[in-house]
């Protein structure tokens, strides 16, 4: 994530829909998936397929580590137990041209890479923002760009700006960019000029983060834009996003630092879907197709 996740706690009687979904899976987060049914992509790619590990493809299914809490990138269905989302379709078309099924497991988003790493989990795809620390770590497959995103209560009653928001308290979920990069440049900058630190709430998903903000616990929270845009359409006006999207940057596919022939078949795969208009029809299903790529690669420079 930039930036996430990744649903959302129930609150009150009358929140949006995905604070229902939340309510109902949130207990799990951290537990057991289930096997999501691969889009109805195109035929399999029989030379990326090639490319697969042998001990990948023996039983024909990846098993994924995701964070169901970051709407619309993947989240909890109304069973409280199927992730969805633009992530899940999209990266399910992908496997599906390499002639595999996916097996979706939920997870707390800091533990998925040290998942992938261990071999808990086959990939990670959680929306990752691929960055130098995460690439010295794992391998990375861009396939979609999100930016960094504001969001607070409807009517901003505090006040707040994402340029001015020293002495305010500000949610985010933890280990996303926006927590390990841009909020402690902003806090030293507040303490720099004299003022009051800027008072974080890290919460472990971004459901709790955006719950925050709607029941004003919190003056503002910042994700992925995609993120901030969907929170505020599924709270049925109660948040209303905050001054312009920035720092764009790609979302990665992870997988082991040494499987380098995996991560070609899975960038590959992203271009056959790209070119067969695969992905053009789930991104504009979720709509976010303004974070569309053209090209994929593996481990791409800032």
């Amino acid at each position: 994530m930039l930036r996430n996740g990744r649903r959302w706690r129930l609150l009150a009687l009358g929140m949006g829909l995905v604070f229902v979904v939340a309510a109902c899976g949130s207990n799990n987060s951290g537990g057991g998936g289930n096997a999501s049914a691969t889009t109805k992509a195109s035929s399999v790619d029989q030379a990326l397929a090639a490319k697969v590990p042998a001990a990948v493809k023996a039983d024909g299914k990846l098993l994924i580590g995701t964070d169901s809490t970051y709407a619309p990138s993947e989240f909890l269905d109304t069973d409280g137990k199927t992730v969805i989302g633009f992530d899940v379709d999209l990266f399910n078309a992908v496997a599906a041209k390499l002639g595999l099924q996916t097996q979706w497991t939920s997870a707390k988003f800091d533990a998925i890479i040290p998942g992938v790493e261990s071999g808990k989990y086959e990939v990670g795809v959680s929306s990752f923002t691929i960055n130098p620390e995460r690439m010295q770590q794992v391998n990375m497959v861009s396939y979609f760009s999100a930016g960094t995103q504001w969001a607070t209560k409807k009517g901003n009653p505090t006040g707040i700006q994402p340029d001015n928001a020293c002495g305010k308290k500000v949610a985010v979920q933890t280990s996303t960019v926006q927590d390990t990069d841009d909020l402690p440049k902003r806090v030293s900058a507040c303490k720099s000029s004299g003022k009051p630190a800027i008072n974080i709430d890290r919460y472990q998903g971004q459901d709790q983060a955006t719950a925050a903000v709607v029941s004003g616990k919190d003056d503002a929270m910042l994700a992925d834009s995609p993120v901030a845009a969907y929170a505020v359409k599924q709270t049925n006006g109660q948040l209303e996003l905050l001054g312009d999207i920035y720092d764009s940057a790609p979302y990665g596919y992870v997988v082991k630092k040494d499987q380098t022939d995996f991560a070609q078949a899975l960038s590959g795969a992203v271009g056959a879907v790209i070119s067969d208009g695969t992905y053009k029809q789930i991104l504009t299903k979720w709509g976010v197709e303004a974070g569309a790529i053209t090209n994929s690669a593996v481990n791409p420079s800032a």
